[in-house]
Parts: structure tokens; sequence; C-alpha cells
């Protein structure tokens, strides 16, 4: 009886995170599908975005998030390596690394925000552009990814570590060939994570990135994000709720793909 309790409770309240997400992507779809069309993501945006399209903050979108995932992903995963293989979770470095890693994971991210406005875009003369928007968003999804890809490399089995040894394999063999394929899906997990929380990101965009609609000529350009786009429209430009729906629509196609594609390509590594 009390199994069957708990699996009508976990039932029900599983129900009800699903039924959140889709009247949530309901409600967008009502909203916002009037206006999507190709020519609404290739067409730059006009009248504050009450017209034209969205390929000016779209390509500002991909360029932050380059930035952000060429920073992210290998110092996460050498973080991760690090606590790992380097130094034990229960040592003295370990524990002091790890507890780091969970403060900064709490801290909001308006302080970010202010850090990375005070670090890149003054101390480092950055400005508001890209560059500083996907510096600042990397500070912010570090912690998200060594955690995550510590638990994915922690849970490789240890019978195929011994393997390993037991076929002489050096540590960067061990490395190459035994953990980082096991601990793959783990480590993707954490990448599309971090891809997550970037690209919700508002606040530190606005200090860092910048405001403006028109297209990004470099890295150095300051450039508006989706996130910045939606919060604009719905909160400070008058009748644009329908348009942000529209960007909020791309936005959860964009992440809805990248999970797609990063699913595909562990199935094509694994099928290899």
């Amino acid at each position: 009886m009390a199994d069957r309790v708990f699996q009508g409770i976990t039932t029900l309240v599983t129900a009800a995170v699903l039924g959140i997400i889709l009247w949530l992507l309901w409600g967008l779809i009502v909203q916002g599908v009037g206006d999507l069309s190709f020519a609404y993501l290739l067409t730059p945006p006009e009248q504050s975005g009450l017209g034209g399209g969205i390929s000016s903050v779209l390509l500002s979108t991909l360029l932050i998030l380059a930035v952000c995932l060429l920073v992210v992903i290998p110092l996460g995963l050498a973080c991760a390596l690090f606590l790992t293989e380097i130094v034990s979770p229960s040592s003295l470095a370990g524990r002091t690394t790890g507890f780091c890693l969970d403060v900064l994971s709490g801290v909001p991210s308006i302080v970010f925000a202010l850090f990375g406005y005070q670090l890149f875009a003054i101390t480092l003369g950055f400005g508001f552009s890209i560059l500083s928007g996907g510096l600042t968003l990397a500070c912010m999804a570090l912690p998200l990814m060594v955690r995550t890809s510590q638990q994915a490399l922690l849970r490789v089995p240890g019978n195929l570590i011994e393997a390993g040894h037991a076929l002489s394999l050096s540590r960067a063999g061990m490395l190459r060939r035994v953990i980082l394929p096991s601990a793959r899906h783990g480590i993707a997990a954490a990448i599309v994570l971090s891809i997550g929380r970037a690209l919700a990101e508002t606040a530190v965009l606005l200090f860092t990135a910048g405001y403006v609609l028109r297209l990004p000529g470099s890295l150095l350009d300051s450039g508006r994000a989706l996130s910045v786009h939606i919060y604009d429209l719905a909160m400070h430009v008058p009748g644009g709720q329908g348009r942000a729906a529209t960007a909020a629509l791309v936005l959860v196609a964009l992440i809805a793909l990248i999970n797609l594609v990063v699913h595909r390509l562990l199935k094509t590594g694994k099928e290899g």
C-alpha cells in the first residue's frame, strides 16, 4: 500500500509539472505563432521590435553563446578532471574547491552582472560588447558545468578503470579511451544545462552585452540577446506582448534544437 501511495504521489507531481510546461507552451503558441515565419528570423527588427524580425538579435545571441561555451567547456571539463583524477573529492583541496563552486552556483545573477560589468566592461576595456556578455555568462555557467561533469566522471564504472589499468594504459590513454567516453552522456548533459543557463539569462546581459538592436560587426560590438529582447518587448514597448511571445517561442525552439543535436551526436558516437 505504501508503494502504491508513493507511486501515485510521484505520478501526480510529474503530471502537474508536465501540465505547467504544456500550459506555458500553449500560451506562447497562442500569442506568438501568428508572427513566426522565416522572414521573421531573417529580417532585422524595426520600430523597437514591433516590426521586422530578429535577425540581428538572433546573431547576437549565437555569438554570445559561442563565446560562453568556448570558455566554459574546456575550463569546466579541465576543472572536473582535476577534482576527480588529480585530487580526491574528500581531500582538503577537493572539499574547498567544491564548496567554492557550490557557493558560486547560488550567487544571484545580478551579482555576476555587476562583477562582469566592472571586470570585463570597465577594467579590461571591452565595454558593452558581445565579448563582455559571453565572458560574464561563462563565469556564471562554469560552476554548473564543473559540478555536473564531476558527477558524470565519478559514475564511471570501476571495472572499466581496472580493465584500463590491466592493459597498462597511461593516464592520458585512460582519459581518452575509458573515462571520457564512459562519461560522455553526463558531460553532454552538463553542456546542455550550461547552454540553458546562458540563453535564459537577462540581467547579466543588460549590464555587459548592451541593449542595441543593430547587427554586430565584431565581438567588441554591443548586441541584444533574445532574452533581453523578450524582456524589453514585454515590459517597455506598448503592445509588444505578442512579439515577446514570438521571440520566446524562438528561444524555446533554439534550446530544443540544441538538445536534439547533442543527443544525435551522442547517438552517432555510440554507433561509431
